[in-house]
């Protein structure tokens, strides 16, 4: 009953706030700052490929919009950020939230 009645940014949040999809969007960050010093700070003889990175670490869901044209492969990059750190951050509290009183041994 009380699942019901918590709202939709509550769970959006709570979903969102937890080690294992704040460590990933932290992973994400740090990768987008190391192409970014890559592509401003860096002279290469050729192009640099650190570009494909950001891709990789968002993906699979980032490869679903890379083929689209001008900037929104970029937001691609953003949605699967967030996709995937709701998915992680899903299964983390459904894993811990069997310790906290809901495991197997209370349903005995």
């Amino acid at each position: 009953m009380a699942a019901a009645q918590r709202s939709a940014g509550t769970t959006f949040r709570r979903t969102l706030l937890n080690p294992a999809a704040l460590g990933y969007l932290a992973v994400v960050a740090a990768v987008w700052v190391w192409i970014g010093v890559d592509t401003l700070l860096v002279t290469h003889a050729d192009a640099s490929m650190a570009g494909v990175w950001g891709f990789f670490v968002t993906a699979p869901t980032s490869f679903l919009l890379v083929s689209l044209p001008g900037p929104l492969p970029l937001v691609g990059v953003a949605v699967g950020a967030l996709v995937q750190a709701l998915a992680l951050g899903a299964a983390y509290r459904w894993a811990t939230g069997r310790t906290r009183g809901q495991g197997w041994a209370s349903h005995a």
